[in-house]
């Protein structure tokens, strides 16, 4: 079953580019993983203009063998000095999707 991950990323005042040079390595290297099925980056447009990941993965698997990755690791010690607080992350299951 596919698993959605959603994170979303709220960065220090003036780290916004180093985190998206950041951010950019390790969506690159995710996309190219097997079991990854889509990895975008975006940005929130109001509020607090968080950095949003939309991950989607072809099951549990795949979401641990990402979060086991060097890439995903790095980007996790760069981001940690970037982030202004810790990420929120919400894993999803569909109910209704259309393939």
């Amino acid at each position: 079953m596919s698993v959605k991950v959603v994170a979303f990323v709220s960065v220090k005042p003036g780290q916004e580019d180093a985190f998206v040079e950041a951010a950019r390595l390790c969506v690159a290297a995710s996309r190219a993983e097997a079991g990854v099925l889509h990895y975008d980056l975006w940005r929130e447009t109001n509020g607090e203009q968080r950095y949003v990941f939309n991950e989607l993965y072809v099951d549990d698997a795949a979401v641990a063998a990402h979060m086991a990755s060097d890439h995903f690791k790095a980007f996790g010690l760069a981001a940690r000095d970037l982030a202004a607080a810790r990420p929120i992350i919400i894993k999803t299951l569909p109910i209704d999707v259309v393939d």
